[in-house]
């Protein structure tokens, strides 16, 4: 009895080796495109990505033109809903101006807080100012309209992308490097040259 449950345990075990082996890659595949496919939603057009780390190990995502001008950073946020981890992929521009978000994975009710997936709620952050706007829902007091009968995931949103600006401002903050003092110049005055011309003329 017991070496026929030990043969059981490891044909199951094999099996659930090779099923975990064959979907591996699929799974790693389709997981990139859904990322690709965000990142280009939450981007305005660009030549290159970035990917950078800050000093505390956030990591986040530079779009860069053909020039090599920084026109977005792409950063990953999340929060807990109504019936768990909400994920959101967000774009900003340079000056904290919200680009677009895109929700990565959500476990919100269908047909209520799985709305923040649609344009009517998630559209209203498209272009929205982080630096003069409130993320936070108009019952308090901030300048989101909240999904109806979804305050919970409302807020959730908020507070994702609340985190996400405040992970920009860190990495804003970070890449501002101080202009390098010119080297000092001597500057001869019109008064010192006539002096200089006066003592050669003597």
């Amino acid at each position: 009895m017991v070496i026929c449950l030990g043969a059981i345990t490891l044909v199951c075990s094999a099996l659930l080796a090779c099923v975990y082996s064959v979907t591996q890659e699929p799974i790693a595949a389709a997981s990139e495109a859904r990322t690709q496919k965000a990142i280009a939603e939450v981007t305005p057009p660009f030549d290159s990505l970035e990917d950078a780390c800050t000093s505390d190990g956030t990591p986040y995502i530079i779009a860069k033109d053909k020039d090599g001008n920084a026109v977005a950073y792409v950063l990953n946020a999340s929060s807990v809903g109504f019936g768990g981890k909400l994920s959101l992929m967000v774009g900003f521009k340079p000056d904290g101006t919200i680009v677009k978000t895109s929700v990565l994975s959500h476990s919100e009710t269908p047909g209520l807080g799985a709305k923040c997936t649609d344009p009517a709620f998630s559209g209203q952050f498209d272009g929205f100012d982080t630096n003069t706007g409130v993320l936070s829902v108009r019952k308090d007091g901030g300048d989101v309209d909240a999904i109806t009968a979804s305050t919970i995931t409302s807020r959730a949103y908020c507070k994702a992308l609340q985190n996400a600006t405040d992970a920009y401002r860190a990495i804003a903050a970070s890449l501002v490097v101080e202009e390098p003092q010119d080297s000092l110049a001597v500057e001869i005055s019109e008064e010192s040259i006539e002096i200089k011309e006066g003592k050669d003329n003597e």
